[in-house]
C-alpha cells in the first residue's frame, strides 16, 4: 500500500511542479510522476539537511521540498533534453 500511496503522491507533486514551469513540458504521465517521486526523495534530503531532522509528507514543509525539488529535476530534465535535440 505504501508503492500506491508513493506513485500516487509523486504523480501529484510532478502535476504541481508541471503547472508552476513555465514552457512546455514533453512527457508523458509515467514520466510527470516518476519525476514527482524522485522529486520528493531530492527535497525531502535538502529539507533534511537544512532542517536537521527528517521531513514528514504529512508537513507543509515536506509538500513545498517535494514540489521544489520536483521543479530542480524539471528543470534540469528541460537542459539535459535541450541539449540531446
Amino acid at each position: 500500500m505504501h508503492i500506491i500511496g508513493w506513485i500516487i503522491f509523486g504523480l501529484v507533486v510532478g502535476a504541481i511542479a508541471r503547472l508552476l514551469m513555465p514552457g512546455p513540458q514533453p512527457m508523458g504521465i509515467i514520466l510527470t510522476c516518476i519525476l514527482g517521486v524522485a522529486g520528493s526523495f531530492v527535497g525531502g534530503y535538502i529539507g533534511s539537511a537544512i532542517h536537521g531532522g527528517p521531513m514528514d509528507i504529512a508537513q507543509p514543509a515536506g509538500w513545498i521540498g517535494a514540489i521544489l525539488g520536483a521543479l530542480l529535476l524539471l528543470f534540469l530534465y528541460g537542459i539535459f533534453t535541450k541539449r540531446a535535440a
